[in-house]
């Protein structure tokens, strides 16, 4: 569970920094990582109200469901 903690704050620094990125952008600063991996922490931060995820012609766009969002 700390892991995914320690992903979950770091997914959220870089959409913070990084506002509208698309999910392929997320990955691209996760090279330790698989799109899998990092698809599945972004789905459940968006369960939980944390992010929002829009389709768009460019792909699934990740945005801060806060704009005002501090990092957990």
């Amino acid at each position: 569970m700390k892991l995914e903690s320690a992903l979950s704050d770091r997914i959220l620094e870089v959409v913070t920094r990084t506002p509208s990125c698309r999910v392929e952008d997320l990955v691209y600063h996760f090279p330790d990582l698989t799109w899998s991996q990092v698809f599945r922490e972004v789905a459940s931060l968006s369960r939980k109200g944390h992010l929002r995820l829009m389709l768009n012609g460019r792909g699934i766009i990740v945005k801060n469901a806060d704009p005002g969002h501090a990092v957990l």
